[in-house]
């Protein structure tokens, strides 16, 4: 079709051309899906999660360090 017409004459994969000819169109409401900035939003959203559970999971860590020095430390 038209796509691998003009894919070949732009020296890309065609369907390379496919996605991004589907992503204009979601992002223009004609076609369901995550928009380019929803799609972003949600990569930020993905990376916060991950360091927020990597931080949890320290001051887990440190939390068991420092009630193991404390109850080392008080008197029997």
């Amino acid at each position: 079709g038209a796509v691998g017409k003009v894919a070949t004459q732009l020296g890309l994969n065609p369907e390379t051309l496919r996605n991004w000819v589907n992503q204009v169109e979601v992002d223009q409401g004609r076609r369901n899906g995550l928009t380019t900035d929803e799609r972003e939003r949600m990569r930020e959203l993905e990376k916060e999660n991950r360091e927020l559970r990597q931080a949890n999971e320290i001051l887990k860590s440190a939390a068991i360090v420092f009630g193991a020095e404390l109850a080392r430390r008080q008197p029997k």
